[in-house]
């Protein structure tokens, strides 16, 4: 009995994986409204993955259909809402590639910035990201001195100048740590934001579950662990001071 069961399940089974395969493999061969439809189902239940692949079908199947371009902009918007920024700026990119005249265009490197910005929820962890940042504001505010957008990426570009100070200043107050002035000089004076009043400045908090493990910042309550002992960059560095003042 127990046999005929397990036969009689992997018939079941076996059935419902080739109905499934043939029920997807009818899924082509249809008009731009169909894709389009299927795109904005998928996006309001929450898939976007799937609307990926059904925006697939519809630049493979109509690349010259009108309603490629909302259909790209709603895909890069949906993208941001859920935080998958890369994604958002490959379907920007496409939009202002093959789509967009100079006032979607305008709207659209706007929105580049804004995921750019968006994408970084902790300053402290891509230097590189920020600079990017930086670079993708400033050259938005210098092509579109008159756009709509302008105060909200003049807004972010300051944001984004705090942050990169910080991260220079988090790093300098991590070599002031350790007995290194020379380093901790060297970030302070790198891309100096003398605007800056640090003592008004009130710093982002940590959550617990992070600051127990990258500390606030400032400390980490794990320092006392560290022993007090000399890297090989250390010694070569404390070398090189004790042969200046013997000079």
């Amino acid at each position: 009995m127990q046999k005929r069961l397990k036969i009689l399940l992997s018939i079941t089974l076996t059935i419902l994986f080739f109905s499934s395969c043939a029920k997807e493999a009818e899924e082509y061969n249809k008009p731009a409204v169909y894709w389009y439809g299927k795109i904005v189902k998928s996006i309001s239940n929450g898939d976007i993955d799937k609307a990926d692949d059904y925006y697939s079908s519809l630049q493979g199947e109509h690349i010259g259909s009108p309603l490629l371009p909302e259909a790209t902009m709603i895909l890069a918007i949906a993208h941001m809402h859920v935080e998958e920024y890369l994604l958002t700026e490959h379907f920007l990119n496409e939009y202002v590639k093959r789509y967009a005249n100079e006032n979607e265009i305008e709207f659209a490197e706007f929105l580049k910035v804004k995921a750019k910005y968006m994408a970084l929820p902790n300053p402290r962890r891509d230097q590189v990201l920020i600079s990017d940042a930086i670079h993708d504001a400033k050259s938005f505010k210098q092509r579109y001195p008159h756009s709509m957008y302008y105060a909200l990426v003049d807004s972010m570009l300051t944001n984004l100048y705090l942050s990169r100070a910080l991260l220079n200043e988090t790093i300098a107050s991590l070599y002031d740590r350790i007995d290194k002035p020379k380093a901790a000089a060297y970030y302070r004076a790198m891309i100096p934001q003398k605007w800056i009043k640090w003592d008004e400045i009130e710093r982002a908090n940590t959550p617990w579950y992070k600051e127990i493990f990258e500390g606030d910042g400032t400390a980490s309550w794990y320092a006392f662990l560290i022993p007090d002992t000399q890297s090989v960059v250390s010694r070569n560095t404390v070398q090189n001071d004790l042969n200046s003042t013997k000079k």
